[in-house]
C-alpha cells in the first residue's frame, strides 16, 4: 500500500470503480450510456490580461461532471483530501508547486478554487465469464487511472505565472525531491517529459517516477491554462503505473470554454 499522499488521491475512487464493476457483473444488462523540458502544447498567449479571477463557487460549476465523462467515475473530493492538500511540502522549496500540483493544491496566488476526481471504470468480463475471470476483472479495476483535477483562477497574470512557475519546477527538478503531505510522503527520483498536450492557451506534461513505502510508482502531471484559469490533472493508479488522462483533461478544457 502507498503512502497517504498516494492513497488518498487513488484508491477512495478505485474502489468506487470496483463497486461499480461488481455490480456490473451481478447484472444481465450492461450500462448503455537530464534538465526536464515540459512538453507544451498551445504558445502562451499575448492577448491582453486576462478578466477578473472566478470564485470557488464559479469554478465548481465549471467542473467536469459525470455526465462529462460517461467512462468515468466522477465524485468530489472529500473534505479530508482538501484539508491534506493544504499541508503539501517539499524538502526543496523549488519543488513545492510540483507537489501542491500533485496533491490538489493550487500553484500560486489563486483566487478560486475547485476539484474533482476521476476514476476509469473498469471493463466488465463477459456475461459467460468463469469466477476467475471475474476476480480478474475485479482486480484490474484497483490498477486504472485515477485523476485528480483541481481548478484555480487567479488575478491579472496570476495564471501565467503559475504555469511558468511549474516549468521552472520541473527543469530544477529534473534529478527528483521528496514530497509529503498529511505527515506521510514519497520520494521523486525523476521528472521527465510526458505526452504532448495541445490544449487551452498555454499546456504542459510531466511524467514524473518515484517510490513510496519500498513500491515504484510513475505519476502522469499536466496542467493547461485557459485564461485566467489553470487546471491541473494528477493521474495515480495503485498498480504503480499510471496513464495520461487525455479524455479527462479534454473533457475538463472543454468545460473551461
Amino acid at each position: 500500500m502507498r503512502t497517504a499522499l498516494v492513497r488518498r488521491t487513488v484508491l477512495t475512487a478505485s474502489v468506487v470503480s470496483l463497486a461499480l464493476l461488481a455490480t456490473a457483473c451481478g447484472s444481465d444488462t450492461s450500462d448503455t450510456k537530464g534538465d526536464a523540458k515540459p512538453s507544451t502544447g498551445a504558445p502562451a498567449s499575448s492577448a491582453a490580461p486576462a478578466a477578473k479571477a472566478k470564485t470557488d463557487a464559479e469554478l465548481t460549476g465549471l467542473l467536469v461532471a459525470q455526465a462529462d465523462l460517461p467512462e468515468h467515475v466522477v465524485k468530489p473530493a472529500s473534505p479530508e483530501e482538501t484539508a491534506a492538500a493544504a499541508g503539501a511540502a517539499s524538502d526543496k522549496p523549488e519543488c513545492l508547486p510540483l507537489v501542491k500540483a500533485q496533491s490538489m493544491a493550487p500553484v500560486g496566488s489563486a483566487v478560486g478554487t475547485a476539484r474533482v476526481k476521476a476514476a476509469a471504470k473498469p471493463k466488465e468480463p463477459a456475461a459467460n465469464a468463469s469466477a476467475e475471470e471475474k476476480l480478474k476483472a475485479a482486480m484490474d479495476a484497483l490498477g486504472g487511472t485515477a485523476t485528480f483535477i483541481t481548478l484555480a483562477s487567479y488575478d491579472a497574470k496570476g495564471a501565467e505565472e503559475a504555469v511558468a512557475t511549474l516549468k521552472g519546477a520541473g527543469t530544477a527538478c529534473a534529478g527528483g525531491y521528496s514530497g509529503s503531505q498529511g505527515g506521510e510522503g514519497i520520494k521523486v527520483e525523476k521528472v521527465a517529459p510526458g505526452a504532448a498536450v495541445t490544449a487551452g492557451d498555454e499546456a504542459l506534461a510531466y511524467t514524473v517516477v518515484g517510490e513510496a513505502d519500498g513500491e515504484k510508482f510513475t505519476m502522469e502531471l499536466v496542467a493547461v491554462r485557459k485564461g485566467n484559469t489553470v487546471a491541473t490533472f494528477s493521474a495515480w493508479s495503485l498498480a504503480g503505473a499510471a496513464e495520461q488522462p487525455k479524455a479527462v483533461v479534454d473533457a475538463q478544457v472543454k468545460k473551461l470554454g
